[in-house]
């Protein structure tokens, strides 16, 4: 399904410190196609390059987070990768900076990936979560076979592989991939509420911390400290930790110079 001329199929916005990404494709059920992979990596890259922006949230138009890949597109022979960050310019290389996924009504096969690649997850009660590959011949090949063990147990994203079935935000929750449920509606204002917290904070404290807790499991235990110790001191050692302790001292909110 192609787009309407003039009508860009993702919207781009700015919300304060956040970056705010909704794939507009409400008639295929937000589905991925080459030319939204490609606006979704150039989006992420505008957040990691520009300093004024601390977060970022991706949602879907219509009720709708994303239904996946564009299967109309992919028998064409057209695949919805980019070069570099992968599908749905995306899971491949997630941004350095947190995103979070506002989730309305399903978010299956690549939907669900995309929100696996999201370091937060705020869902509409009514929405649902799944990767059925299988059913059409495919596989979750996007992240979701590799991210899903790691986010839920083991035995049950094995389930979640292998039948294909989805489940709901409030199971999701209770597996803990989820980390807020609202009403329908209003998973965007949850989200965005989120990222204004995570942008209060230090932005080099954020930028590390996220990037330990994503490589910590691989590394062993014996080059663990070693490694955190090499993504910390940076931090340690900028001006805005000790902006941080001096606003602390006098009573203020801290002013982060990203430095």
């Amino acid at each position: 399904m192609g787009t309407e001329p003039g009508h860009s199929p993702v919207r781009v916005e700015v919300d304060r410190a956040t970056l705010i990404l909704t794939i507009d494709r409400p008639a295929a059920r937000n589905a991925v196609n080459r030319e939204v992979a490609d606006l979704i990596a150039e989006a992420m890259g505008r957040l990691d390059d520009s300093p004024e922006l601390r977060a970022g949230v991706i949602t879907g138009a219509g009720g709708t987070f994303c239904a996946g890949m564009d299967l109309k597109a992919f028998v064409t022979g057209e695949l919805p990768v980019h070069a570099d960050r992968g599908f749905a310019g995306l899971t491949r290389r997630p941004p350095v900076k947190p995103l979070i996924a506002a989730v309305e009504g399903y978010a299956l096969a690549g939907g669900l990936e995309i929100v696996l690649a999201c370091d937060l997850v705020v869902a509409a009660r009514g929405s649902w979560f799944g990767i059925p590959e299988v059913k059409r011949g495919l596989v979750a090949g996007a992240g979701g076979l590799l991210r899903l063990p790691r986010r839920i147990p083991y035995n049950i994203a094995m389930e979640l592989a292998m039948l294909g079935e989805p489940v709901t935000a409030a199971r999701m929750s209770e597996l803990g991939l989820v980390n807020r449920v609202v009403d329908d509606g209003e998973a965007l204002c949850g989200a965005l509420a989120l990222a204004r917290v995570v942008a209060a904070n230090g932005p080099l404290a954020v930028a590390a911390t996220k990037r330990v807790l994503l490589e910590s499991p691989d590394w062993g235990r014996t080059e663990a400290w070693e490694e955190q110790e090499r993504i910390l001191a940076p931090v340690t050692s900028s001006e805005d930790a000790r902006e941080g302790a001096t606003a602390f001292a006098e009573k203020r909110a801290p002013v982060w110079r990203g430095r």
